[in-house]
């Protein structure tokens, strides 16, 4: 190497240094976080031009000055402005750059102002190239940035060549200046780049290691909520949640008590105890997240002095109205609450506190739908007990022994409402209950009902709520056999439809009645509704031939 370039090399190298020194102190600072992430909006372009103008700029000012010309790194910043903002941005960034060397004179300026706004424009192109391919992570290549570091030093030493005057003097001058700015300008764009995929690409990967954490502890904890917020399910919880973040310790309360605890401390964390931690009645008293890392924020369990437990970190669990609880996550003495720690802790009591909310939501919505039941049955029963027992006292007269068999079916149709202890029945619970219900109306009829029952055998064990069924047969024989002179056929069927059981009510009388909100329809669905399903009832009729309503729901939501 010759004298000239050792004497280039090491200012060049030293302000790459500051460069990159510069450029490493701004990656920590909250305006470098969007160049990691491309975007077509404005706001974002223009960002992009600023900061890597700026670089441009600079680059020229901590510049050497050789041969009544400046050895300078203002490549890098047109490089990393083309790579990042695309050709537009790429050669406003050199255009830009360009033009500041040009106002400060030499005989390489327009040479230099050319120069600068093509590589911004060829890193660009480099860019463009990759996102029509749909590879854009290739832009955050650093040995890419290399590349184009040496391949755009190259070009300016050619546009050098090809306009400075005097041609003999730019020749010294690419002597002495192309291979150390081709190194510094190549190593400058590598290293900066490295800095910009790595704020990338690790705050990309800690997101993706909380989102998969989060969401495998959400998966394990389905279904551990079930029975509500209480010990059982808190200690479930807290073990699961202990197993998927390693931290030393995991505890969870409710307002008043521990309700669940594993790890480092359980001998004294004792499930029950009162809570007595002033961080975590912080907590729960202004809803908020309290974390004692032990060294800025002193940590001290409040129930034993000996206790190995350094740093807490309290998340509020929310339920509808209030803070219903807390979940603590712990570390000891002589080890740091990590940062992912944190997060998904934080993340970690979204998910619980939704699963509580659904839980709650889900308790109320079936006491609303006993609730229903228990005043459908005392309305109907009445209505229809007066009803049956006059059937029965006409038919003991004629036929003692069918007058019988009516009040067998009578007390089996009144032992499945008194005796019901769910709102939701099997199908063919259902369907036995429908069958005594009818064989009574037979009674009533006479010859003027006829009945058919079709029930899929796969179906019988599924659910469906109490009396959403009964509700619509009563609605058959109310507004369409009652109805007609000359009676009619009813048939009940359930059968599979895809993924959906369909329950088909039809009677053959054939009247459709003037008024269809009173047919109980809204009831059926909003039984359906009160325990969280979501059902189709359509009401069909065929003047002459049938009325029919078509019930469907999907298979295996109800329980």
């Amino acid at each position: 190497m010759e004298t000239m370039d050792v004497q280039l090399v090491v200012p060049l190298f030293q302000q790459m240094s500051v460069y990159l020194l510069i450029a490493y102190l701004f990656s920590k600072t909250p305006l470098f976080r969007p160049l990691a992430n491309l975007s077509s909006w404005p706001m974002h372009k223009l960002m992009v031009y600023a900061i890597f103008s700026g670089f441009c700029i600079m680059g020229t000012y901590f510049g050497q000055q050789t041969l009544d010309a400046i050895a300078n790194t203002r490549a890098i910043g047109a490089i990393l402005g083309g790579l990042l903002g695309g050709p537009l941005v790429g050669t406003a960034v050199g255009l830009t750059g360009g033009l500041h060397r040009y106002s400060l004179g030499g005989f390489t300026d327009l040479a230099c102002a050319i120069s600068t706004t093509w590589e911004g424009l060829l890193a660009g192109l480099v860019h463009a190239f990759w996102q029509r391919r749909g590879q854009t992570e290739r832009i955050f290549n650093p040995w890419q940035a290399l590349v184009l570091g040496i391949v755009a030093e190259g070009c300016q030493m050619l546009i050098i060549l090809v306009m400075a005057k005097p041609f003999d003097q730019a020749v010294a001058l690419v002597k002495a200046i192309s291979l150390p700015m081709m190194l510094a300008n190549s190593l400058g764009s590598a290293l900066f780049m490295g800095f910009i995929r790595d704020a990338k690409f690790q705050t990309d990967e800690l997101a993706s290691r909380i989102s998969n954490r989060a969401l495998r502890i959400a998966r394990r904890c389905v279904g551990l909520l079930d029975d509500g917020f209480n010990a059982r399910s808190a200690q479930a919880i807290a073990d699961v949640v202990k197993d998927e973040t390693g931290v030393a310790a995991v505890a969870i309360t409710d307002r008043t008590q521990i309700l669940g605890f594993t790890g480092v401390g359980a001998e004294h964390h004792e499930v029950g105890r009162p809570i007595s931690s002033g961080i975590t009645l912080e907590a729960i008293r202004d809803n908020k997240v309290v974390f004692a890392d032990g060294l800025t924020i002193p940590y001290q369990c409040s129930i034993s002095a000996d206790c190995e437990l350094g740093s807490s970190l309290v998340v509020p669990l929310k339920g509808e109205h209030e803070v219903i609880g807390t979940i603590k996550l712990y570390e000891p003495k002589r080890k740091l609450f990590r940062n992912l720690n944190r997060s998904l802790g934080e993340g970690i009591a979204g998910v619980l506190s939704n699963q509580i909310l659904h839980s709650q939501l889900q308790a109320s919505r079936t006491l609303l739908a006993e609730a229903e039941l228990r005043a459908l049955e005392a309305k109907v029963n009445p209505h229809f007990l007066f009803n049956s027992l006059n059937t029965v006292a006409a038919v003991l007269r004629r036929a003692p022994q069918e007058a019988r068999h009516l009040i067998l079916h009578l007390a089996a149709f009144l032992r499945g409402n008194l005796g019901r202890d769910s709102v939701t029945v099997s199908l063919v619970q259902e369907f036995a209950h429908v069958s005594h219900y009818l064989a009574i109306e037979k009674a009533r009829f006479g010859d003027r009902l006829r009945f058919i029952e079709e029930l899929d055998e796969t179906l019988e064990d599924e659910k469906v709520p109490a009396l959403a069924i009964q509700t619509l047969v009563e609605n058959a024989i109310k507004h369409g056999i009652g109805r007609a002179e000359e009676g009619g056929q009813v048939l009940l069927s359930a059968r599979l439809d895809g993924h959906r059981i369909c329950v088909v009510v039809e009677d053959s009388a054939a009247r459709m009645p003037e008024q269809t909100d009173g047919l109980g329809l809204t009831l059926v669905r909003e039984r359906f509704a009160a325990l969280g399903v979501s059902c189709t009832l359509q009401l069909q009729h065929q003047a002459g031939q049938y009325t029919r309503a078509e019930l469907s729901w999907p298979r295996g939501t109800l329980s």
